[in-house]
C-alpha cells in the first residue's frame, strides 16, 4: 500500500543509497550500543559505513514514528561524529569556518549552523554548542566525517601556524543517544539530577543521568518533538538506554534509523546530502536563520558575499519547499517536477515519503522561486505516470520544542 515503508522506498534516498544495504557490510564500524541492538531484535543495515538498526522487531517504521510522537523513543546516534574545539581563539576559529554567532551566544548554549564553501554552498550541517568549559562542543553528521575532519584539523594546523592557538579533539567512539517525544522530561528527571525545567531547547549542561557521571545532556533532536541528546560514555551507554527502558513515567520504545528519517521529514528538517549539499546555499534551503544578525555584518565566512547578496538582494532563483502529494505513489528523491500546463521543469524532489502522522504523501523539494508560494499547484513526473502535488508550509506536523515563554 502507499502507506507501507520498506528498506526499498528507504533506498531512494541517496544519503541511504550511499551506504544503506540489507546485510551490513564485514567492513562496517559499529556503535557502543550495538550488542544492544542485537539483544533487542534490530534489523541491521549499513549506513555511512556503520552498522545501524533500521529498525527494531517489535514495532513497523510506521507505528514507531507514530509512538515518536505519543510516548519516547530512544535513537542510537553514535554515529555521529563528536568533537572539543580547544584553545584561546576556538570562537574566531569556528566562526571563521561557520555562520553562527558563537561569541553572542550565551554559554551553555547551541545552535544550528552551517560549514558552508566560497561559493555559498553547505559542506554540512553541524549543532555547535559553546560549554561553560574551556571548549566548544560539535557533532556534525556521520556520512561527512571524512570530509569534515580533515577540514577541521587542517584550517586549526594553519591557525596554528600563524601562533593562533586552537587544537581539534574527536570524542572517538563515545556514545550520543536521542531520546525523543512528549513523555521525554517526566522519563529522564526521575534518574537525573539536572532541572529539566530548567533546560530550554539549545541548552546544554553536564550532570549524572541514572547514576552515569558526566553526561552531556542538550536539549534537541531531529523528530520535531521535545527532546534531548545525550553524550555518554561507551561502556556506560547500553545501561543508560536500559534504565530510560525501563521507565514507568511513559511508553519507552527503542527506534531505527526508518522512523528517524520519516519523523525528520515530518518536521521539514534537512537530510544534508539529500536536502542540502555543497551547491546549495543556506538562503536557498530556507536555512537564513542559521546565518547569524551580527555575522551578516562582519563576514568572515566562506561564501559569506554571495550569501549575503542573496539575503540583500533576494536575487536566488531556487527555493526548498514542502509538498503533499495526491494519494498513490509517494514522491522520491530525484524525481522531477513539472508545470501543470506546459510540463515545464521547474524543479525536483530531494526526500519524500508517506508520512505516518499526516496519512498523506509528503516530500521536500526544489522548486523556481517563482513557483514556491504556498498553494501552488504542480506535478511531480513518475515517467509513466505524473502525480499532483501542492506546495505547503513546513513543518508538516507542527513542532513541540521546549522553548522558553516569553
Amino acid at each position: 500500500t502507499a502507506m507501507s515503508f520498506s528498506l526499498s522506498a528507504l533506498r531512494q534516498s541517496p544519503q541511504f543509497v550511499r551506504g544503506l544495504s540489507s546485510t551490513a557490510a564485514l567492513s562496517s564500524k559499529k556503535t557502543c550500543l550495538h550488542d544492544l541492538h542485537k539483544s533487542h531484535g534490530g534489523k541491521l543495515v549499513d549506513f555511512a559505513g556503520f552498522e545501524m538498526p533500521v529498525q527494531y522487531a517489535d514495532l513497523s517504521i510506521k507505528d514507531s514514528t507514530i509512538h515518536t510522537r505519543a510516548g519516547v523513543s530512544i535513537f542510537d546516534v553514535s554515529h555521529m561524529l563528536q568533537s572539543h574545539i580547544k584553545g584561546a581563539d576556538r570562537v574566531a576559529f569556528m566562526e571563521s569556518l561557520t555562520t553562527a554567532d558563537i561569541e553572542g551566544m550565551p554559554v551553555n548554549t547551541g545552535s544550528l549552523s552551517v560549514f558552508t564553501n566560497e561559493k555559498g554552498g553547505i559542506e554540512d550541517d553541524l549543532i555547535v554548542s559553546k560549554t561553560d568549559k574551556d571548549f566548544l562542543y560539535l557533532v556534525t553528521n556521520a556520512g561527512c566525517i571524512d570530509k569534515d575532519l580533515p577540514y577541521l584539523q587542517s584550517n586549526a594546523a594553519a591557525w596554528r601556524a600563524k601562533g593562533k592557538d586552537v587544537t581539534i579533539e574527536t570524542l572517538d567512539g563515545r556514545g550520543l543517544v536521542a531520546v525523543q517525544g512528549p513523555g521525554m522530561a517526566a522519563v529522564l528527571q526521575d534518574g537525573t539530577d539536572i532541572d529539566l525545567s530548567q533546560l530550554y531547547f539549545m541548552n546544554t549542561v553536564v550532570g549524572t543521568v541514572f547514576g552515569i557521571e558526566n553526561c552531556r545532556v542538550t536539549r534537541c533532536g531531529y523528530t520535531g518533538e521535545d527532546g534531548v541528546e545525550i553524550s555518554v560514555d561507551p561502556s556506560q551507554a547500553a545501561n543508560l538506554v536500559e534504565k530510560l527502558l525501563q521507565s514507568k513515567k511513559s511508553s519507552v520504545k527503542l527506534a531505527g534509523l526508518g522512523a528517524r528519517d520519516a519523523l525528520r521529514l515530518e518536521a521539514g528538517l534537512c537530510l544534508y546530502g539529500n536536502d542540502i549539499d555543497e551547491k546549495t546555499t543556506p538562503v536557498e534551503a530556507g536555512l537564513a536563520f542559521t546565518i547569524a544578525k551580527r555575522r551578516r555584518q562582519t563576514l568572515g565566512f566562506p561564501g559569506a558575499e554571495k550569501i549575503v547578496e542573496q539575503l540583500t538582494k533576494k536575487n536566488w532563483h531556487k527555493q526548498r519547499v514542502g509538498l503533499i502529494a495526491e494519494p498513490g505513489r509517494a514522491p522520491r528523491g530525484h524525481a522531477p517536477i513539472v508545470a501543470p500546463i506546459d510540463k515545464a521543469a521547474v524543479g525536483y524532489v530531494t526526500s519524500g515519503c508517506p508520512s505516518p502522522c499526516l496519512g498523506q504523501n509528503i516530500a521536500i523539494a526544489y522548486v523556481d522561486k517563482i513557483d514556491s508560494k504556498a498553494g501552488t499547484k504542480l506535478l511531480v513526473d513518475f515517467g509513466q505516470k505524473q502525480t499532483g502535488v501542492t506546495v505547503t508550509k513546513m513543518p508538516f506536523v507542527p513542532t513541540k520544542y521546549y522553548t522558553k515563554k516569553n
